[in-house]
C-alpha cells in the first residue's frame, strides 16, 4: 500500500507491532524531546513505497533527545545500555542533540527537531515519538513529499553551506540506498 499522506505514515506505524514496540522501549527512558529517527521511518516508508513485504534491516535505531543539562557523551552510553539491557538484539543508539552541534561543527542546535531539520538529506529529518496519551506523532522539519516520492536531496541546511555539500554526496554514495530501494532519484546536491 503506498503511502501518500502523514495520516498513512502513522497508520502503517501503528499496524507495525515491531516499531510500536521500538517506541515504547524508547519512550521508558523518560528522556526529553525524545525521538526514534532517520532510517527507522525513512526505510518504513520506502519499503512501503516499493512494495516490500519484508523489512529491510536497519544498521541501527537512532534516539535522539534534547538536554542541554548534560552534554557528557557518557550518559548517552548510558541510556543506550539500558535500552540494550532492557531489549537485547536491538541495534539502539543513543544522542543528545543539545551535544551534536559540536560533532558536527554546527552552531547549537535548539531542540532535537531542530537538530533533525540539520540532517544531510531531507528524507532521513522525520522522527516519531509517543505524546502524552501514547498515541504516535512525527516529527518532519522538510515535510514528507521527499520521502514518500522517493526523492534524494540534500536537506537547506546543508544546500544553503556549500562546504557540507561533499558531506551529503558522499554519504549518498557510500549508503547505496538505490542498490535495496530502485526507484529513489537522487537529485545533484545544487538542486534544490
Amino acid at each position: 500500500m503506498i503511502i501518500t499522506s502523514e495520516a498513512d505514515i502513522l497508520r502503517r506505524v501503528m499496524g507495525d507491532a515491531w516499531m510500536m514496540d521500538i517506541l515504547k522501549a524508547a519512550g521508558t527512558l523518560q528522556l526529553p524531546d525524545w525521538w526514534v529517527c532517520a532510517g527507522f521511518v525513512r526505510s518504513k516508508i520506502w519499503d512501503m513505497q516499493h512494495g516490500f513485504t519484508e523489512r529491510t534491516p536497519l544498521a541501527d535505531i537512532d534516539v535522539i533527545y534534547y538536554d542541554p543539562g548534560d552534554l557528557r557523551e557518557e550518559v548517552e552510553k548510558s541510556w543506550e545500555a539500558q535500552l540494550k539491557s532492557r531489549y537485547p538484539g536491538i541495534p539502539w543508539s543513543v544522542k543528545n542533540q543539545a551535544r551534536m552541534h559540536t560533532v558536527n561543527n554546527l552552531p547549537p542546535y535548539h531542540s532535537s527537531t531542530d537538530g533533525m531539520s540539520k540532517f544531510p538529506e531531507t528524507a532521513t529529518a522525520l522522527g516519531l515519538s509517543l505524546d502524552g496519551n501514547g498515541e504516535v506523532i512525527l516529527a518532519a522539519p522538510h515535510g514528507i513529499s521527499d520521502v514518500i516520492q522517493l526523492v534524494l536531496r540534500p536537506s537547506p541546511y546543508f544546500a544553503a553551506h556549500p562546504h557540507l555539500l561533499p558531506i551529503y554526496e558522499k554519504r549518498i554514495a557510500g549508503k547505496n540506498w538505490q542498490s535495496i530501494w530502485s526507484g529513489l532519484r537522487s537529485l545533484p546536491a545544487d538542486a534544490t
